[in-house]
């Protein structure tokens, strides 16, 4: 293997200030991709607010915005309660403003055999990954075409590309989640609203260390000699955060309905 694959990745850069005056919704804010994005919005500029139904950990993002001297919003839901959406977005916007950008993160996996799913298996995974992205995505539009346009970031996964076994419900509920930003683009184009999405294979967050620990429990190994076969490293959140922001920035202002894979070519060599 390529000894440059063990190099130390370098997650420092020089931050522009390309969201100055904006205010944006990061779902999902208080760990992994989520609290990389949050992070990195606050340092260009943004007002960020910070939707997670782990109170403690968007607390304490957004204790580490205040340190940079940015202005964010913890506001503690479970993304897969309605009545407990429209409560929190309209938190967010007494608080921040009106939102202009969107990054949905909020999301599980399971990693179980096919025939083993069970209808409650499957109907947590289209709560929690679909169902909350439909109801944040509906209620964030019009506050989108009332301020003139806007950009949405949804997190997809390069499960919902190709099939992968014991992730069925899981690539299902992304296969959705990445047909409901097409449509998205689509339909609101006119209105100045961009959508893409991101789709990442494996990141070094609880989420995705998770899912490694799963498929090991399973018999599929993942160790870091099967990553570098496929990945070559396991992705870091803020590598998956640098492509979010870019999609919701002007830098990508006629990028739109794109899916956008993070997986160091994984899939391109499969």
């Amino acid at each position: 293997m390529d000894a440059r694959s063990h190099q130390p990745v370098s997650t420092q850069r020089v931050f522009q200030e390309r969201f100055e005056g904006k205010t944006a919704l990061v779902t999902g804010g208080a760990s992994g991709m989520g609290r990389a994005q949050a992070l990195r919005l606050a340092a260009e500029g943004a007002r960020v607010a910070i939707l997670d139904r782990n109170k403690s950990g968007a607390e304490e993002v957004a204790h580490e915005i205040a340190a940079l001297g940015a202005t964010a919003c913890p506001v503690p839901v479970d993304l897969s309660d309605v009545d407990a959406v429209e409560s929190a977005l309209d938190t967010a916007k007494a608080s921040l403003g009106p939102a202009q950008l969107l990054f949905n993160n909020a999301g599980i996996v399971l990693v179980k055999p096919y025939v083993e799913c069970t209808e409650d298996d499957f109907d947590r995974l289209m709560a929690v990954n679909v169902k909350s992205t439909f109801m944040v995505t509906r209620r964030v539009i019009p506050q989108m075409i009332a301020e003139g346009g806007g950009a949405i970031v949804l997190m997809s996964s390069v499960s919902s590309m190709r099939g992968f076994a014991l992730e069925a419900l899981y690539g299902v509920s992304k296969a959705a989640v990445q047909a409901m930003m097409m449509n998205i683009a689509v339909e609101y184009r006119e209105d100045n609203i961009r959508c893409n999405a991101v789709c990442p294979a494996f990141v070094r967050t609880p989420h995705g260390l998770n899912e490694i620990k799963d498929f090991q429990a399973l018999g599929f190994d993942w160790s870091d000699d099967d990553l570098a076969a496929t990945q070559l490293r396991i992705c870091e959140p803020e590598e998956v955060a640098d492509v979010a922001l870019f999609l919701a920035s002007d830098d990508a202002r006629f990028v739109n309905g794109e899916a956008v894979v993070v997986d160091n070519g994984w899939l391109a060599k499969a």
